[in-house]
């Protein structure tokens, strides 16, 4: 299901949105957002919303020391993004991946009930689109 480049002008609004929150972190926020665009999406992106709710949801979880809920949620991601190839609405997704799947490399590693895992900050994955949005009249941010 690999796309071309998108034309950053046709990027969502709400999409946009929660990809500034989950480069701040703030993963419930970010959830928020593209729960609101996922709700009323009808179309070929539905899932890939979904997924990418998931993963705001897991970081969520592992921030906050639900080990358990963010390697359940760790599957889940890939299991709704995989489908969508390897780049798709702007996000490289092999590159996510990566950077996701480091992040919660000892959670989806762990066999235990209530692990101690600690979150390092160092790890935390970043959604960089391809090509960036645009803003202030075209000109990208990135």
């Amino acid at each position: 299901m690999d796309s071309e480049l998108v034309d950053p002008s046709e990027y969502d609004p709400l999409y946009l949105a929660g990809v500034v929150k989950f480069n701040e972190c703030d993963y419930y926020e970010c959830h928020e957002v593209w729960e609101e665009l996922w709700t009323e999406y009808r179309g070929p992106s539905r899932k890939f919303y979904q997924g990418l709710i998931q993963a705001a949801v897991a970081l969520y979880h592992f921030g906050n020391g639900n080990i358990r809920g963010a390697r359940k949620l760790h599957g889940s991601v890939h299991g709704y993004l995989e489908p969508y190839g390897s780049y798709y609405l702007g996000l490289h997704l092999d590159r996510f991946f990566e950077s996701f799947d480091e992040c919660l490399r000892e959670v989806a590693a762990s066999t235990e009930n209530f692990p101690k895992i600690e979150l390092d900050p160092e790890t935390l994955p970043e959604i960089h689109l391809d090509p960036p949005p645009l803003v202030d009249g075209g000109v990208s941010d990135e």
